[in-house]
C-alpha cells in the first residue's frame, strides 16, 4: 500500500463460521486493535493508532476478521499477529505489511569530464520506501550499468545515487522503479559538449606550452638584464676611478 492510502489486513477462520460471539486481537508490537463482547475496546490500543483502525462487524458473521488500517505511515510497517477465541478455540495468523512512497523525481547532473574526454551523469533521487531500482538507458532503450552506486537510508526514506559515463551525444534517461510505479528524468548530450572539452583541453595545452616558452623568456631576459647591470656598474665603477685619476692630476 502506498503511503497514506487505507489498507485491509487480511484474516478469516475457513470454513467461514461466524466470529461474532469470539475475541478477535490484532497485534503489532503491543495492541493494535481489540474486539471482545460484540464491542471494540481500544482503550489500551498504542497511541498511533488512535481513530485509524476498524473491524467491519457484519463482516465478523462470515468468519471474516480483516482489519481496516486508515491513512497508512511507513512506521505501520511490520508484521501483524490477528489472534482469534473462543472458549474452547484459538489460533493465529501473521500479516507482513510494507507500505510504500514514491519519492521525488529524479535529478540529473553533469559531473564534468573524465580523463579520456567522456562525460560524467549523475542521477539522484530520495524519500524512497523500500529501496527502488534506478536503471540508466540510451535512446535505444539499451540498459547502461552504473559505474558507482551509493543507496542510503534515513528518517525520509532511501536515498539512491548512480554515475555513469559517456562518450558521445546522446538521449540518456534515468529511471526509478519501485514495483509498479517509475520516475524518470531525460537529459540530452549534445556534439558541442564533447567539442567544447576537445577545445579546451587543446586550449589548455597551449596554455601551459606558452606558459612554459613564457618562462623561458623571462628567465633568459632576466639573466640578460642582469647582465646589463653587472657591466653598467663595472663601467660605472672604472669611469669614476678614471675621473678621480683625472682631477688629481
Amino acid at each position: 500500500a502506498l503511503a497514506g492510502e487505507d489498507v485491509i489486513l487480511p484474516c478469516s477462520v475457513k470454513p467461514n463460521i461466524s466470529v461474532v460471539d469470539m475475541r478477535v486481537t490484532w497485534f503489532y508490537s503491543q495492541l493494535v486493535h481489540l474486539y471482545e463482547d460484540h464491542e471494540d475496546r481500544n482503550t489500551d490500543q498504542i497511541q498511533s493508532y488512535r481513530g485509524r483502525t476498524k473491524l467491519n462487524h457484519q463482516e465478523l458473521q462470515r468468519g471474516d476478521a480483516s482489519l481496516k488500517l486508515s491513512s497508512v505511515q511507513v512506521s505501520d510497517e511490520g508484521r501483524y499477529k490477528c489472534f482469534i477465541q473462543s472458549k474452547s478455540w484459538s489460533d493465529d495468523a501473521t500479516v507482513d505489511f510494507i507500505v510504500e512512497v514514491v519519492g521525488c523525481l529524479p535529478v540529473i547532473t553533469v559531473d564534468g569530464f573524465d580523463d579520456s574526454g567522456g562525460l560524467r551523469l549523475q542521477c539522484e533521487s530520495e524519500g524512497w520506501n523500500p529501496e527502488p531500482d534506478l536503471e540508466w538507458r540510451n535512446s535505444e532503450g539499451i540498459s547502461l550499468s552504473s559505474e558507482t552506486t551509493d543507496t542510503h537510508r534515513n528518517t525520509d526514506g532511501f536515498s539512491v545515487k548512480h554515475t555513469i559515463t559517456i562518450h558521445h551525444s546522446d538521449k540518456i534517461h534515468c529511471r526509478v522503479r519501485l514495483r509498479h510505479h517509475m520516475l524518470e528524468a531525460v537529459i540530452i548530450s549534445s556534439s558541442n559538449m564533447f567539442h567544447l572539452w576537445r577545445a579546451s583541453a587543446i586550449l589548455f595545452s597551449v596554455v601551459v606550452v606558452l606558459s612554459g616558452f613564457a618562462a623561458v623568456l623571462i628567465a633568459v631576459f632576466v639573466h640578460e638584464y642582469r647582465g646589463k647591470i653587472l657591466v653598467f656598474e663595472l663601467e660605472s665603477h672604472v669611469l669614476f676611478i678614471s675621473q678621480s685619476t683625472n682631477s688629481v692630476q
